[in-house]
């Protein structure tokens, strides 16, 4: 009981105390301020449902063992079947190093996914009509094994193929529902402690796809990165991009206001004078690793640092902390059913 005492306390000041705090004081903090991160450590104590061996989806009454994939290097279509793709997209997206229960949660992710998109667009997707799938960051990231071994070597293949075959062979027709249908698993590589609400980035209530706390990721190589720029680079990009803000060096940092962030910690909307923005649109203007940032600025030395916790748009399953919770003793089940709210695998 203790533990879950000092956990609730946690989280309430995770979700009510910390964004009231940073809603007050984010705008620019000095310097010599430092900014830390909030550390999570749970433990999953609940048993997980166990795996339930039913029908594979079909497709006009056919079972889905092969798919088309568009290749928009080469703009032509490929028939693969569909284990073996999988184990090209856990290869290309997961390093091999990671802990086979990761590599086993990846492997039912990608392949629900490649089902979900073959179930939804059947006639081809709308940005690449001859294919449901591409092997671009389009849809999921694909590697052939002989691309893998021209970009890691010869003794990649010895050292790790086997332990990509094996995630995904014993986790076969492994898919992911949700009250009976297949979902849309999105992942990530880092969520920087806390995963996102898909509302928050794509506008698109998923109850599915719900922000959970995302621990053990310290590791991750973009846990916390820092941008570097100078104050006048600052205000000239923000002005080519947004021609009513009119910000000068010398006002510019009292005209950037924090306006809302998302209970995850990620800035949802940025006041820039009298324009508000969105978090996402000020990500991509300056290519942030996430919109889990922090501004900081010298102006003695007018130079800005934009701290960024986490790496990608948040949603879904945390790669980086899927390999935390393999290495703390998760199974592949506990990690899919922390990240995916609600799911059952089968």
């Amino acid at each position: 009981m203790r533990r879950v005492g000092v956990y609730m306390v946690a989280v309430l000041i995770i979700t009510i105390f910390l964004p009231t705090v940073i809603v007050k004081t984010l705008n620019f903090v000095p310097k010599e301020n430092t900014v830390s991160g909030v550390g999570f450590n749970t433990k999953l104590e609940e048993e997980p449902p166990k795996v339930i061996i039913s029908e594979h989806p079909k497709k006009n009454n056919k079972r889905i063992e092969t798919i088309m994939v568009y290749n928009p290097y080469t703009d032509n279509v490929l028939e693969m079947e569909l284990e073996e793709y999988v184990k090209g997209v856990v290869a290309a997206e997961m390093p091999a190093e990671f802990h086979i229960d990761a590599l086993k949660a990846q492997a039912i992710a990608a392949r629900t996914y490649a089902v979900s998109r073959n179930l939804k667009y059947e006639s081809g997707h709308p940005d690449h009509t001859g294919a449901p799938l591409c092997i671009g960051i389009h849809c999921q990231a694909y590697l052939s094994l002989d691309e893998l071994k021209q970009i890691h070597g010869e003794g990649w293949e010895e050292k790790y193929w086997g332990k990509i075959e094996e995630a995904v062979e014993s986790t076969k027709g492994i898919l992911i529902y949700y009250q009976g249908e297949v979902i849309e698993p999105l992942y990530h590589s880092t969520s920087g402690g806390m995963t996102e609400d898909a509302v928050n980035v794509f506008t698109t209530d998923t109850p599915y796809l719900k922000s959970v706390i995302s621990p053990y990721e310290e590791d991750a190589p973009k846990y916390k990165s820092i941008f570097t720029i100078t104050g006048d680079e600052f205000v000239n990009k923000i002005n080519n991009k947004y021609s009513d803000a009119k910000l000068t060096k010398t006002d510019f940092f009292e005209k950037i206001k924090l306006i809302e962030r998302t209970e995850s910690g990620r800035i949802k909307k940025i006041a820039i004078g009298n324009q508000i923005i969105e978090g996402r649109e000020f990500r991509e203007l300056f290519a942030l690793n996430s919109t889990n940032f922090v501004i900081t600025y010298d102006q003695q030395l007018n130079i800005i640092d934009i701290t960024t916790y986490g790496f990608g748009h948040g949603v879904g399953m945390s790669q980086w902390g899927a390999n935390g919770m393999a290495n703390k003793g998760s199974d592949y089940k506990e990690i899919l059913e922390h990240y995916y709210t609600d799911v059952e695998l089968r």
